[in-house]
């Protein structure tokens, strides 16, 4: 390891010597490969160990986005040399002995996402005393398309793939190999608890932080019938070897035409209702079964557990398809048709609430809320878990108009109130309780990271103890019981193909 001189510090890894660049004091390398770029004939292929080079490798500027869904907006494709599957690392100490890892997985529906957001520069948690890792791993047809001769589930052996990087070579950048937590939000906490339950994951972190864990995960069966629907928008078989010829783009905009027709298909079921294409596939080798029979049956054993959720997950959904003020009886009668584990015991638990609050309250709670909370109970039964709920309502898009809404909990744990899409949510100029919270949450996870204790009892069911991340955090009995009370008897299972 060397900081001198004007050119920037640079570290030694397994694959050859790097040269990043300081910033704001901390040292950050961008842009590492752990892995061989997956396109010509590794394409649509498990991932395959980086190759060393010659020299000092520049590391000042992120790998290319993966190909993604264009959805939202997304540029989809980033086409390229295909140098997607890369590794960032900020540390504030290239020197230190073994400081705690925090190595964040990324949300996107499974579909987006890419770890150069600015939303996730990692220099104010670097500085808060941890080594901060962000990596890219594949999404959309490329990562979850469940085609013919192709692995399941290849963004997760992606992400495998970067954790062992991290295992092998963390040390370098003053992390501690042993003392690696796995943090992320939406599909990035699917992932975590996904990982949890990978018999290949097993070892490669101590740690998880899940906020937001989406409960879909389908059944091998539903994942093959829909790739059989991508592959006919570009009249193929779901061949990967045929597949893999065509460009990323065209096997992207399958995907997507995909999404677009699923509503009202009825043999796809709730993945049909929530418009979902692609989601972690119970294969039964891979991914062996759903995380919450696999921490009930004792998976992951060792590794210790943050779950938790916002308060109006929906909302933030419910804003983008400009549903918020419109929703009808009729379309929350069928949510609780599609979604509820008991529709009149829905309405007979929340009597104050109209059709629209029903409408959110079911979607947010099959979506995100009961799965974190059932996710905790699941890993309490054989080890420690912490739950938390975010209460504080988003200060942006006009008021309080969103609420504790799904994504609100990203700006502050990485602490960057105003990058990327913070500043819709927070708003331009940040109000200073936001600041607070954004402290509170990084202390909570830097200290889970650095000794496994969060500063609030683990959790237990049935009036156990949770954090409630408020204007004023504090601790309480979980708010949610009436839901939690509903959800008892359901089971998170794989979606069948009907």
């Amino acid at each position: 390891m060397s900081t001198s001189g004007s050119a920037g510090p640079e570290v030694r890894v397994s694959t050859g010597r790097l040269r990043g660049r300081m910033e704001d004091g901390v040292a950050v390398f961008r842009g590492i490969p752990f892995g061989r770029p997956p396109v010509g004939d590794l394409r649509l292929a498990a991932p395959v160990p980086a190759e060393p080079w010659d020299g000092v490798r520049e590391a000042v500027a992120f790998g290319a986005p993966p190909p993604q869904s264009r959805l939202l907006g997304t540029s989809g494709a980033d086409g390229g040399d295909g140098d997607w599957l890369t590794v960032n690392v900020w540390s504030a100490d290239l020197g230190a002995a073994r400081l705690p890892v925090m190595v964040w997985i990324q949300g996107g529906g499974y579909m987006y996402g890419r770890s150069g957001d600015p939303l996730f520069d990692g220099r104010v948690l670097a500085r808060d005393g941890v080594v901060l890792v962000t990596f890219n791993y594949r999404v959309s047809a490329e990562g979850f398309g469940h085609f013919h001769g192709a692995p399941a589930n290849r963004g997760f052996l992606d992400q495998v793939a970067a954790l062992r990087w991290v295992h092998d070579n963390i040390a370098a950048f003053g992390g501690d190999p042993g003392r690696v937590t796995v943090f992320g939000e939406s599909a990035g906490a699917g992932s975590i608890a996904a990982l949890m339950a990978m018999p290949a994951a097993a070892g490669l972190f101590r740690g998880a932080i899940a906020q937001s864990v989406p409960g879909v995960f389908f059944s091998a069966e539903l994942a093959a019938d829909l790739a059989v629907a991508v592959a006919g928008e570009l009249g193929l078989p779901p061949v990967a070897g045929q597949l893999a010829r065509l460009s990323p783009e065209r096997l992207l905009d399958a995907g997507d035409a995909v999404a677009d027709k699923m509503a009202g298909r009825s043999r796809w079921g709730r993945a049909a209702f929530v418009q979902m294409p692609f989601a972690p596939v119970v294969d039964g080798e891979v991914l062996p079964a759903t995380p919450w029979q696999a921490l009930s049956d004792g998976a992951a054993p060792g590794v210790e557990l943050i779950a938790g959720h916002t308060r109006d997950e929906y909302r933030l959904f419910m804003a983008i398809k400009g549903e918020l003020g419109q929703v009808t009886g009729e379309q929350a009668d069928a949510a609780l048709r599609e979604l509820a584990p008991d529709p009149p015991a829905y309405r007979a638990a929340f009597p104050e609430a109209d059709a629209e609050l029903l409408y959110e309250l079911v979607h947010s709670d099959w979506l995100f809320r009961m799965p974190s909370a059932r996710l905790a109970e699941a890993r309490g039964r054989h080890g420690r878990a912490y739950l938390y709920e975010l209460t504080w309502p988003a200060p942006g898009m006009g008021g309080e108009l969103l609420g504790a809404c799904h994504g609100l909990g990203l700006p502050l744990t990485f602490g960057n109130l105003t990058a990327g899409a913070a500043g819709l949510l927070i708003g331009r100029e940040p109000p200073a309780v936001a600041a607070e919270l954004s402290a509170r949450v990084r202390a909570a996870w830097v200290a889970f990271a650095a000794v496994g204790d969060p500063g609030w009892p683990a959790y237990e069911p049935r009036g156990g103890q949770s954090w409630i991340i408020g204007a004023e955090a504090g601790v309480a009995v979980y708010p949610e019981e009436r839901s939690r009370g509903l959800w008892a008897g359901h089971a998170f299972e794989a979606l069948p193909l009907q």
